[in-house]
């Protein structure tokens, strides 16, 4: 089943002699269960491809259906609803609240959801087993590690159990090794099934992908699946 699909999708900033041509018809399909990476340098579109992806903003021009539904001309209201039930999102910079607990951060999507509380609790403790963190569930953001803070902003993006995990520059205050665990996190966050799309500037970052599409100057460059042998 296609997660994403775009067809002649566009995005102009702008108009007349100031406009800016962020998108320029960009037909884009993921299928459940991928784990793609939008690579390309700042001013390419990967960043303002990941905010429409995401729901966070509206094309000018062009379609997309978000598993299976058309969201192009939805509401505000609308679009916020399918964020929170159908997108989970992991930013470079955690966006974690400080001071609430590990636990409470992870719940938070739940209670938007209007996930009853023992559930909710149940739930975010699970996803801090599955990221590697179950002993962190009362600490306070600020007691953690980078790499253990990316683990919770994981364990968050998927507590409404989303179909698809959108990661923007996940590894980008990270240093080398903690990356590399985040970046094996992902791939096991794959391999059981999850559709996970993720945006670097970074090749040796988007060669952990199992596809990687290179933007430049608005369009897909190039589409690149890794050998089935590696």
């Amino acid at each position: 089943m296609k997660i994403i699909q775009t067809s002649g999708l566009e995005k102009t900033y702008g108009s007349n002699g100031t406009a800016v041509h962020a998108l320029c018809g960009i037909d884009l399909s993921v299928e459940s269960g991928e784990f793609v990476a939008l690579i390309g340098p700042s001013g390419s579109g990967k960043s303002t491809l990941m905010a429409i992806l995401g729901c966070l903003d509206a094309p000018t021009g062009g379609t997309y259906a978000l598993d299976g539904r058309q969201v192009e001309k939805l509401s505000g209201a609308d679009l916020a609803a399918i964020r929170n039930e159908k997108i989970g999102f992991v930013f470079q910079q955690y966006n974690l609240l400080p001071r609430a607990t590990i636990l409470r951060n992870v719940e938070l999507p739940m209670l938007y959801a209007g996930v009853a509380r023992r559930e909710r609790r149940r739930r975010a403790l699970e996803l801090l087993e599955k990221v590697g963190i179950p002993d962190k569930a009362n600490a306070l953001p600020a007691q953690l590690s980078g790499g253990q803070r990316q683990r919770v902003a994981i364990a968050r993006a998927l507590a409404n159990r989303p179909a698809l995990l959108l990661a923007d520059e996940p590894t980008g205050a990270l240093d080398t090794k903690t990356g590399e665990e985040v970046l094996g996190l992902f791939r096991e966050l794959h391999s059981q099934g999850n559709t996970v799309v993720l945006v670097t500037h970074d090749p040796g970052i988007a060669a952990r992908a199992e596809r990687r599409v290179e933007l430049r100057d608005g369009l897909i460059l190039l589409e690149d699946c890794e050998e089935k042998a590696a």
